[in-house]
């Protein structure tokens, strides 16, 4: 049966997270009624690389299903945009994939972006797309303490109580925090996260930012693997999928 690769793009404003849920609007259920149309009418199953919660936007996700029959990749990419109308969704490519290929477990990393604007007035343009702290926070501070988190760790104390992973190990290859202006931008890269994983060590960092507490405490937090001795879960409106890296890229067509 051919698998199709799909890469997209979603504001998650509207959406109750990528997973489908009954009775609520997500992104999933979109992508997999649009797909109804390209399968005699029964959606197919859809699997992301990452499942994004509620609010959370992406530029690159990636993701997979099977038909039973071959179309042309323009086909299905146009097929998809249409059917998905009028919701903040795009398709911005599409490949063909052998069929051991997994959109989730296939990736050998994933990126995020958290954006905060750090400014006592409030986002117009960037209404929904960012953290808004007025406080000016110190971002050399909150980047000398994210190196602290990097490597292979228990990262309990980062996790959400609501995680389904099998194991607190992780390894956080990248944790860059810059000031560009006004807007304070954080850089996430790992294999994988545990749910909420970025949005608490956001929420760490902050705390230091603030001067609250000092650069050694996001570390300290970590080692002590108690998530109630950490900050608070940033906001999902800043948090952004930025790309999906697989040792094969798909051809994107």
């Amino acid at each position: 049966m051919p698998r199709y690769a799909l890469k997209l793009e979603y504001d998650g404003a509207p959406f109750c997270g990528w997973q489908r849920q009954d009775g609520l609007l997500s992104i999933q259920s979109v992508l997999e009624d649009a797909a109804a149309h390209l399968n005699g009418g029964e959606p197919p199953l859809i699997t992301a690389a990452g499942r994004t919660d509620a609010g959370v936007h992406a530029e690159a996700q990636v993701a997979h299903f099977d038909l039973p029959a071959g179309l042309p990749l323009e086909r299905v990419r146009e097929a998809l945009n249409f059917h998905t109308r009028p919701h903040p969704l795009a398709i911005t490519g599409a490949a063909m994939v052998d069929d051991a290929w997994s959109a989730r477990f296939s990736a050998i990393g994933r990126a995020y972006r958290y954006r905060i604007l750090n400014r006592p007035a409030r986002p117009a343009l960037d209404w929904g797309r960012v953290w808004h702290v007025k406080k000016r926070l110190d971002a050399a501070a909150m980047h000398e303490a994210a190196q602290g988190l990097l490597g292979q760790h228990d990262f309990s104390a980062y996790r959400a109580a609501s995680c389904q992973a099998k194991s607190p190990l992780r390894t956080l290859d990248r944790l860059d925090v810059t000031r560009l202006g006004e807007e304070i931008e954080i850089i996430a890269e790992a294999r994988s996260f545990l749910h909420h994983q970025v949005r608490n060590m956001v929420g760490t960092l902050v705390e230091v930012g603030y001067g609250r507490r000092p650069a050694s405490w996001p570390r300290a937090v970590l080692l002590g693997a108690d998530r109630a001795k950490a900050g608070q879960t940033a906001p999902p409106e800043g948090l952004v999928l930025t790309g999906v890296r697989y040792a094969e890229a798909p051809g994107w067509g």
